[in-house]
């Protein structure tokens, strides 16, 4: 999993059944340039076609690689794998009616080179039955944390979305909107730094309420679900319109805020005894402090202290899709994303 923050690939080993348990993770990282086109590609330009071909085949040997340090690094060996759970990298997600989504990042590259057999293209099935594609990851969360009542989980990346559980069943979820990627952004252009380490940042400045006002009023965030976003909608040109003149910690004080405060707001009508916070977004402590204050005595906390640590949710998720894939498993949630029905996802490719 690279996620929409394309920061690293996550790649995990997950033994999947009756219990789920995390045996071994590897974060490999992506050559800038690589990087670099990728996101270039997320965005409508010239030459789309011959240049997304070339970065669908390096990417596809980029989890080839991270899959080899992992098995390497864990001591396990091809034979042992049932499956490879790929994702592939989002460069453009348009649900809705005639809508479509497109993965790169070439499954029979990575089938090829690992000699394992993989589970990709999740999310066209789900299309195809009218849902959203996505949030994917509510099955998942399900079958980890389903016991628990009234349980929300988080998961803070490039965006955020939300699973509402409740005594075994899925309530609902979505995308609640920016979680990372519009920090990032700003972090990026204004320090040449990836990230906002810590929300340090952000802390230096005060929220300006203009302007959250501005950002909160994108009529994406009063849109009831089954709804799903991604870079299409909230990305930099997204964030220079709103702008005037504030200064540049504050705008990184009320980015976080804006993440902040759409996930509480997501989960009000919920109002969940407890939050479990995953993704990169649950190292931020300053982004944590306003969500548990905003969350006022719900305790938020992250999903490491619930049986899986919070980096690695999202790449475990999709080793369980694989799996529920090769056992007849359903893993969509009608409930989330809107599809006529549950559906098996994933195309199978042989090695």
């Amino acid at each position: 999993m690279s996620g929409t923050s394309l920061d690293a690939i996550d790649a995990v080993i997950v033994q999947c059944g009756k219990d789920i348990r995390l045996l071994a993770s590897h974060s490999h990282s992506i050559p800038p340039d690589l990087r670099a086109e990728i996101l270039s590609l997320c965005q409508p330009g010239e030459n789309e076609i011959d240049r997304a071909g070339p970065a669908h085949i390096a990417l596809g040997n980029l989890f080839a690689d991270a899959t080899v340090a992992l098995l390497e690094g864990a001591g396990v060996a091809a034979a042992d794998i049932h499956a490879i759970g790929c994702h592939g990298q989002t460069i453009r997600h348009r649900p809705g009616s005639g809508g479509f989504t497109v993965q790169i990042g070439s499954a029979d590259v990575l089938a090829v080179r690992t000699g394992i057999s993989v589970v990709s293209d999740f999310r066209n099935r789900d299309m195809a039955l009218g849902g959203q594609g996505a949030p994917l990851v509510p099955a998942f969360h399900q079958a980890m944390w389903g016991q628990h009542p009234r349980c929300a989980i988080v998961n803070i990346g490039g965006m955020a979305n939300i699973t509402c559980l409740d005594m075994g069943g899925i309530v609902s979820g979505f995308d609640t909107g920016p979680g990372n990627v519009l920090m990032d952004y700003w972090a990026q252009k204004q320090h040449n730094v990836p990230f906002d380490r810590d929300g340090t940042w952000a802390a230096s400045g005060q929220v300006e309420k203009e302007l959250l006002g501005r950002l909160l009023g994108e009529p994406y965030f009063s849109q009831p679900p089954p709804k799903s976003t991604g870079r299409e909608l909230f990305n930099g040109a997204w964030l220079e319109q709103h702008l005037g003149g504030q200064s540049t910690n504050d705008v990184q004080a009320t980015l976080l805020e804006l993440t902040a405060a759409s996930i509480s707001s997501a989960l009000s009508a919920f109002t969940p005894a407890q939050v479990l916070v995953c993704g990169g977004g649950a190292h931020n402590s300053r982004l944590m402090h306003r969500l548990q204050t905003l969350m006022g005595s719900v305790p938020v906390r992250m999903t490491n202290d619930a049986g899986m640590p919070a980096d690695w949710v999202e790449a475990a998720a999709f080793a369980w899709l694989a799996w529920a894939r090769l056992n007849g498993v359903t893993g969509n949630a009608v409930e989330v994303t809107g599809a006529s029905r549950p559906a098996i996802l994933g195309a199978l490719y042989l090695p």
